[in-house]
C-alpha cells in the first residue's frame, strides 16, 4: 500500500454540517455512501489555489474539463469519449431525474433491477412515473438477472426507460460484457432507452475492472445516457459536479436541453477545478484508496464470519459498500436496524428501502479509518447478541 496517503487518520467532521455526522456525539454512522477520508491532496491543492483568488463568480466549462474526462476513461476504462457527447451537470441524481422527465411521460414505466440504490425510486415516483421492479435472482449468496422477468417487463409497451446500476449498488456486483450486451439488445428490441448510473465505476477492488455500458456495442451506445462523476471516487460529493455521456445525437440534444431547462448544467466555482485535478493527478491516491477499502471489506467479512456467523456478507467486487444477509435472524431489516441503533448507536442502512429482497439485508459502509471500522464491528456484534436475547 502507498504510505504517502494516511487513510488511518480520523477526521472530526462534527462541525462541518455533515449529513452523515449530524447526530449525537456517541453515534457511529456507517450508512450513507460518504467516505471518512480526506480527498486527494492534489484536489485540495487545486481548490485552495482557486480559493486564494478570492473572487467566486460564474464559471464556464473549459476544454481542460472535457480532456480530463476523456483521458481518464480512455486510460482507465479503455473507452474513447467524444468531446461532443459530454455534458456537465451538477450531479448524477439530478441528471437521472432530468432524463426521466424528458424521455418518458407520466404513468409510463421506468424499470429498475432491485435491490438497488433507493434514490432511483424518488427520481421515478416524484416525476409521476411508475416504478417497475425486475427483482434480481438470489441464490446461495449470489445475485443474477432473472432474464425471463426482465424481458417480460421490458416488452410492456408502457415501459420506455430502464435505469441500470453499473457497478450495482448495494450488492457490489460488476456486470460483465455478455450481461450488458444482452440487456442492451433486449432494450433495443423493445424500444427502451437506458440510463446507466456508473458513479461507482472507479471504486472496484484492485485487479477488477468495470465495463462501461456504452462501450459494449453500437446498440448499447446508441440507446444510452451514461452518468459519471468523480464525486464518489474522490469523496467530493458536496462539490456538486458530474457529467452525462450521450453518444446518440438525438438523445444528447434532448438531454442537453432538459439539463439546461432544469438549471442543473452550470458549475459552481469548484465544480470544474476538482474533476480536472482528480482525473489528471489523483490516480495514485485512488489506487492506494482501493487497496485500503479492499482491506476493510475483507476485515468485515472475516469478523462477521468468525464473530457473527449467523450473518453473511455478499461477495463484492466494487463500491465501498457491503450488503449483509441477515435472513437467518430476521425478515425485517428495518426493525433490526432500528434495534441496532437503539442498543449501540451504530447506524447502518436497512435493506427494505432498496426493494427486491432487501428486507433480509443491511448495508454497511466500511470506507472509514480502521479504528472506526473496528468500533463499528464491535457494536454490531453486541447488538446481534442482544437481538438474540430479546427474541428468545
Amino acid at each position: 500500500m502507498n504510505k504517502k496517503y494516511n487513510f488511518d487518520k480520523v477526521i472530526d467532521r462534527s462541525s462541518t454540517y455533515s449529513i452523515k455526522w449530524w447526530g449525537e456525539k456517541d453515534e457511529l454512522p456507517m450508512w450513507v455512501a460518504d467516505m471518512d477520508f480526506q480527498t486527494a491532496p492534489e484536489i485540495i491543492e487545486a481548490i485552495q489555489k482557486r480559493l486564494n483568488n478570492g473572487i467566486f463568480g460564474y464559471t464556464y466549462i473549459p476544454d481542460d474539463w472535457y480532456k480530463a474526462y476523456q483521458n481518464w476513461w480512455k486510460k482507465r476504462h479503455n473507452l474513447k469519449i467524444e468531446k461532443d457527447s459530454l455534458i456537465f451537470c451538477t450531479g448524477v441524481v439530478p441528471a437521472i431525474s432530468t432524463a426521466v422527465r424528458k424521455l418518458t411521460t407520466p404513468a409510463e414505466n421506468v424499470l429498475i433491477q432491485t435491490p438497488v440504490y433507493n434514490v432511483f425510486y424518488n427520481s421515478i415516483s416524484n416525476n409521476g412515473r411508475k416504478i417497475l421492479e425486475s427483482p434480481l435472482a438470489y441464490s446461495k449468496g449470489k445475485y443474477s438477472i432473472d432474464w425471463e422477468d426482465l424481458e417480460k417487463k421490458l416488452s410492456d409497451p408502457q415501459t420506455t426507460l430502464m435505469i441500470l446500476c453499473n457497478p450495482h449498488n448495494p450488492i457490489g456486483k460488476i456486470w460483465d460484457k455478455k450481461t450488458l450486451s444482452k440487456i442492451g439488445n433486449l432494450c433495443k428490441k423493445y424500444n427502451v432507452n437506458v440510463i446507466s448510473d456508473e458513479i461507482h465505476c472507479d471504486l472496484t477492488d484492485p485487479g477488477k475492472k468495470y465495463i462501461p455500458f456504452a462501450s459494449v456495442s453500437d446498440t448499447c451506445s446508441e440507446i444510452s445516457i451514461t452518468c459519471i462523476a468523480p464525486t464518489k471516487t474522490f469523496n467530493i460529493a458536496g462539490l456538486q459536479t458530474a457529467a452525462v455521456m450521450v453518444p446518440n445525437k438525438l438523445l444528447r440534444h434532448k438531454i442537453w436541453r432538459a439539463l439546461n431547462t432544469d438549471e442543473v448544467a452550470e458549475p459552481n466555482v469548484f465544480a470544474v477545478e476538482a474533476p480536472i485535478a482528480a482525473f489528471n493527478k489523483g490516480g495514485a491516491w485512488l489506487d492506494s484508496l482501493r487497496e485500503y477499502i479492499k482491506s476493510n471489506k475483507d476485515r468485515v467479512r472475516e469478523f462477521i464470519s468468525s464473530k457473527i456467523p449467523e450473518l453473511s456478507v455478499i461477495p463484492s467486487e466494487a463500491t465501498y459498500l457491503l450488503w449483509i444477509d441477515c435472513s437467518k435472524i430476521t425478515n425485517n431489516s428495518k426493525e433490526l436496524n432500528d434495534f441496532i441503533f437503539k442498543k449501540t448507536k451504530l447506524l447502518l442502512a436497512n435493506g427494505v428501502q432498496y426493494g427486491g429482497n432487501g428486507q433480509y439485508f443491511l448495508r454497511l459502509n466500511p470506507a472509514c479509518p480502521r479504528k472506526l471500522l473496528e468500533e463499528g464491528l464491535l457494536r454490531l456484534e453486541k447488538a446481534i447478541r442482544l437481538w438474540h436475547k430479546s427474541n428468545k
